[in-house]
């Protein structure tokens, strides 16, 4: 991000704005949260919540801004009462309510009574503090999701059709490419897309793009079939540095945890993968070390010198120098780990299938979706 500061020595004036340096994400990104005191990066395309109040600031109404959740909350008082003393004049009932609303807001920050703080960006640009991170942040729910195409429009994007509009081929051998632009440089770029069969699984579309102008490559995978009837739990025992080489695809739904070092990956983080066992670890470590809040200025000796206590014991773990559990949690199902037995069983892999719980369809988007008996009365009638 950028951070640009004024202030002003006549009369005291100040202000602080940020813009994202960076392109826009894959996903946009909810975080719901019960405290206050956390660090926000806010982007001007990111609308905030406040349930229990019927609060909403709209994307666009503010500038991006780095700031914590109280300041946000004074932000907002300050805009409401702004005009209060013209409406005072104009329409006193209509400044009274503002003036009980604006009493409400200034009571959260006394933390009088429980609230919900949303922060909705489709841009997946902004961010909110985890002052236990690595580890999991118990008051703090991550939600990353597709963009609708509204929210697309909103923020000048077009959706793009790989696949010819008169294609009915099979497209098994056939390697697709359309044009895009590079995540990092913005150069113009190439994505080739193929349907790949992985051997003792199922189907999956592998994505890869190469930047010619900064060498800059990406991979993305996606699940070419069906959400699975039931959940998936995958536990390896990390007991020799061949492990490693294992084959490991993770699709977007699934959730990495580590015991031993008390770390989870939620669903929607490094989106999908197909690589090695050392490949995700690396890029867990990667994700690890570029939390904004740990770089910088923004850092705390104790909070660096703990992440790098992690990074260390993770490096172990890559080396093949410690052991460890690592466990892949897949609510759809489409996430695997190879069985370098196979077809045998595998005496350091154990494969769970489960029920899934009502939030985990929630999240898939299952509960409300119909294969049966969506026709209309009057056709069952006939």
């Amino acid at each position: 991000i950028i951070v640009s500061s004024f202030s002003c020595d006549s009369c005291s004036w100040s202000n602080t704005e940020i813009q994202s340096a960076g392109r826009i994400q894959e996903q946009g990104v909810r975080y719901s949260l019960a405290d206050m005191n956390r660090e926000v990066v806010k982007t001007d395309c990111a609308s905030a919540r406040i349930p229990e109040l019927d609060f909403e600031i709209p994307a666009f109404s503010q500038k991006g801004v780095l700031t914590t959740i109280e300041g946000i909350i004074d932000r907002a008082v300050a805009g409401l009462e702004q005009d209060q003393p013209t409406r005072r004049v104009r329409d006193q009932e209509v400044a009274r309510k503002i003036d009980e609303f604006i009493g409400k807001l200034r009571q959260l920050k006394e933390v009088s009574s429980p609230f919900t703080f949303i922060l909705d960006d489709p841009s997946g640009n902004s961010f909110v503090e985890n002052p236990q991170a690595p580890q999991r942040d118990e008051a703090l729910v991550v939600t990353h999701y597709r963009r609708s195409p509204q929210q697309c429009a909103m923020l000048g994007l077009e959706e793009v059709d790989a696949k010819p509009p008169d294609a009915a081929e099979d497209l098994r051998d056939e390697v697709l490419q359309f044009n895009t632009n590079c995540p990092e440089c913005n150069a113009p770029a190439s994505t080739n897309m193929k349907l790949v069969q992985i051997p003792h699984f199922k189907e999956v579309i592998i994505m890869a793009t190469n930047c010619d102008s900064c060498g800059h490559r990406t991979n993305e995978v996606k699940s070419g079939g069906a959400i699975e009837p039931q959940g998936t739990r995958i536990t390896l025992r990390i007991t020799d540095p061949s492990d490693m080489t294992r084959d490991i695809l993770k699709s977007e739904t699934c959730s990495v945890e580590i015991p031993e070092l008390e770390f989870e990956l939620g669903m929607g983080a490094l989106g999908g993968k197909f690589t090695t066992l050392e490949g995700l670890l690396k890029d867990i470590r990667d994700l690890v070390e570029k939390n904004p809040f740990t770089l910088g200025d923004s850092s705390t000796p104790s909070r660096t010198g703990k992440l790098q206590e992690f990074i260390g014991k993770l490096q172990e773990i890559i080396e093949g120098k410690a052991q460890a559990h690592f466990i892949m949690d897949d609510p759809a199902g489409n996430s695997y780990l190879q069985n370098v037995y196979a077809p045998e069983e595998d005496p350091e892999l154990s494969v769970q299938r489960y029920e899934r719980t009502f939030e985990q369809n929630e999240e898939l988007g299952l509960n409300d979706m119909k294969t049966e008996g969506y026709e209309p009365e009057a056709a069952s009638g006939r």
